[in-house]
């Protein structure tokens, strides 16, 4: 497999600079960046927000999470300080204390949700929808960066979230119950084709508000999907229920729009995952036995494009017009719209984790690299390609090689043209996906 490297533009020599002890804790609040390349390893210092250690060698060791991103900025959804998109690796403003771990990213359509190891829930982006949750005009006026979100009600619960997705103008997120079941679902934001899932008469929450009597006693999520307007939850007991725009058939018969929680009915599996596209949704049972159903929209010949048998998989993910299997050896199946070149052409590469947008593709290799490839007009695949190379020629955005010593690329996400790399000390670091 061909990979286009992009390190001239994404490796970075700084100067250094002194690390400041703020709040008893060593920390490198600034860096300044030139694009001058090297090719000495300790010329490299990675931007670190949260407190830090110097090795021997001089290098800097992250004891917090660092989170790079790059892509669709116009609303401040990057959370980089300002609103212009970027093609090369930013690292993210955290304007309340950042978290140890990332668990996952997430984005709407212009914000963007992050979830730290602790269940804390951070937020940048476009917060008039109300999908950032109730937040001061003063802040709304701030550089953009990325704040703590209150994630429901104290007077409900105080536990941590658990799980986090976002459709184009509204965010979903659960936590556990009072008997320690990841059982409550939140929402907030805009919700015209019924995404908030609280009744065809609540269109719009500026803050999250729970949804009533759901799930069933006793079930829990333990899996959660989103994409530009529908959501799909799938429950401890193997059923899936799902809200939002059911138009096209998404959701299950009959198809309309769905403004509670609804079963999916006729699956004659238990499910395991589900996947949202833009007008689609990807059921799969477990991995050993290759059951799925595809429902609504087939105009990118997705349902007869599915490997026969999809087994073996390790993770399973959707843009808006295809989906992709991460196999357990490694190799990551792809179908659907290819006019980007959001289709892997050469199979043969392997990956330990992936990453899917909207249009777009981030994956790590085995070797190491983030690789990114689709549609990159925003600069989410990194610089724009030279002229005579192919639109799904995979860009090189971060390696492992250039990251500080005892950390790792610990997790990476993807959102509508926005793309993300966190980087974890290595024995915090959980499994990156």
């Amino acid at each position: 497999m061909q990979v286009r490297s992009t390190y001239r533009a994404t490796k970075y020599c700084v100067r250094q600079v002194p690390l400041r002890r703020i709040r008893g804790a060593w920390t490198a609040r600034y860096l300044d960046y030139c694009t001058q390349p090297t090719t000495k390893p300790s010329d490299f210092l990675y931007c670190v927000y949260g407190s830090a250690s110097t090795s021997k060698s001089g290098n800097a060791r992250i004891k917090m999470a660092a989170v790079f991103a790059l892509g669709s900025n116009g609303s401040g959804q990057l959370g980089i300080g300002h609103e212009e998109d970027v093609s090369v690796p930013k690292p993210v403003l955290f304007l309340a204390g950042p978290p140890t771990t990332v668990l996952s990213v997430v984005g709407g359509g212009n914000h963007t949700l992050l979830l730290g190891g602790a269940g804390e829930l951070y937020w940048s982006g476009d917060a008039s929808s109300g999908a950032c949750g109730r937040v001061p005009e003063a802040q709304r006026q701030t550089r953009p960066g990325f704040r703590s979100m209150e994630p429901g009600p104290p007077s409900i619960s105080t536990s941590p979230v658990k799980m986090v997705a976002a459709t184009w103008a509204a965010s979903v997120f659960t936590r556990r119950g009072t008997l320690g079941l990841n059982n409550e679902i939140y929402t907030c934001g805009i919700g015209e084709k019924g995404e908030l899932g609280h009744g065809p008469l609540i269109v719009r929450l500026p803050a999250p508000e729970r949804i009533p009597n759901f799930p069933p006693a006793g079930a829990q999520v333990v899996d959660l999907a989103a994409c530009m307007s529908h959501v799909v939850v799938v429950l401890s007991n193997g059923e899936a229920y799902g809200w939002g725009n059911g138009r096209k058939g998404q959701l299950g018969s009959p198809s309309e729009i769905v403004s509670c929680p609804r079963k999916i009915d006729g699956v004659e599996f238990r499910v395991a995952r589900a996947v949202c596209g833009k007008d689609f949704t990807c059921l799969w049972g477990d991995p050993s036995d290759g059951s799925f159903v595809l429902l609504g929209s087939d105009k990118w010949g997705l349902r007869s494009s599915i490997p026969q048998p999809a087994l073996n998989w390790r993770d399973v993910a959707a843009g808006w017009s295809n989906i992709y299997l991460l196999r357990a050896d490694g190799i990551l199946l792809s179908w659907g719209r290819n006019d980007h070149g959001q289709s892997l052409a050469n199979q043969s590469a392997k990956f330990r984790a992936m990453a899917v947008g909207s249009e777009h593709v981030l994956a790590l290799s085995e070797s190491g690299d983030v690789l990114a490839w689709g549609w990159g007009e925003h600069g989410n695949c990194g610089p724009a390609a030279p002229v005579g190379t192919t639109k799904s020629q995979p860009s090189v955005i971060v390696s492992s090689r250039y990251v500080p010593e005892g950390s790792e690329i610990a997790k990476i996400g993807a959102g509508c043209a926005t793309s993300w790399v966190a980087i974890q000390s290595r024995r915090r670091a959980e499994s990156p996906g």
